[in-house]
């Protein structure tokens, strides 16, 4: 029904910058907001940004003027620009995506795969 496709992700010395695409596809009928989890070995998922359809933004502290979730409508496409990565940033990103897959159905949640960033030292 709906596909995340999840793209960026890699290795990236301390300091660096990636950028993170997810673009979501299949009979959706409206979104209501986009967000970038992530998950690190041995700890729990953590919400790091998220964006409404009106273009609301808010941010986990950790990662609050370095990192910048932002999102095309047209093309249901969120991204998540990381500058000034540190090796705490390491984990597997998650694309998630709240919407309708029509006009009087819920609001249900739609997960990516993951795509793994790994910052180094």
């Amino acid at each position: 029904q709906v596909q995340l496709v999840e793209s960026g992700g890699g290795l990236v010395q301390a300091g660096g910058s990636l950028r993170l695409s997810c673009a979501a596809s299949g009979s959706i009928f409206s979104i209501n907001a986009m967000a970038w989890h992530r998950q690190a070995p041995g700890k729990q998922r953590e919400l790091v940004a998220e964006i409404t359809s009106g273009g609301s933004t808010s941010y986990a502290d950790s990662v609050k003027g370095r990192f910048t979730i932002s999102s095309d409508n047209a093309k249901n496409t969120v991204y998540l620009q990381m500058n000034s990565l540190k090796p705490e940033d390491t984990a597997v990103y998650y694309c998630a995506v709240d919407l309708k897959l029509q006009v009087y159905r819920p609001v249900s949640r739609w997960w990516g795969m993951g795509t793994q960033v790994t910052v180094s030292s």
